[in-house]
């Protein structure tokens, strides 16, 4: 609907009790600080944006393996990033790790890879 702010308030919202509820580097919170860092790329804050991308794939790199299908679209979520401020061979690099662990981790017929060679 466009209503950024207010998804952010109820994004942050979700991440207070998250963050009180959970140990920190849970990998629910990830969920939230996606949805925050989505929110600040649709409106072109793309610093805030990474920040969150990257705090969600810090803990996304300590809680699951290296080649898990999350660590993957975690990093197509910073490729989108990078992709919007219009620094594309950071885009590419980051869209290349990604499609480098799909390929080893899903079918070759899963759409994720799709997705993958979409962004790239």
């Amino acid at each position: 609907m466009g209503d950024y702010s207010k998804a952010l308030e109820f994004y942050e919202k979700a991440l207070k009790i998250k963050d009180k509820a959970l140990p920190p580097n849970h990998p629910d919170l990830t969920y939230s600080y996606n949805n925050i860092g989505g929110v600040y790329k649709s409106v072109g804050d793309y610093s805030k944006a990474l920040e969150f991308h990257e705090k969600a794939h810090k803990i996304l790199e300590k809680a699951l393996p290296s080649n898990h299908p999350h660590v993957a679209s975690s990093y197509n979520n910073i490729g989108a990033v990078y992709k919007n401020m219009g620094d594309y061979s950071k885009a590419l690099e980051v869209y290349e790790k990604s499609l480098k662990i799909r390929e080893k981790a899903l079918p070759p017929n899963h759409p994720d890879l799709a997705t993958s060679y979409n962004n790239i």
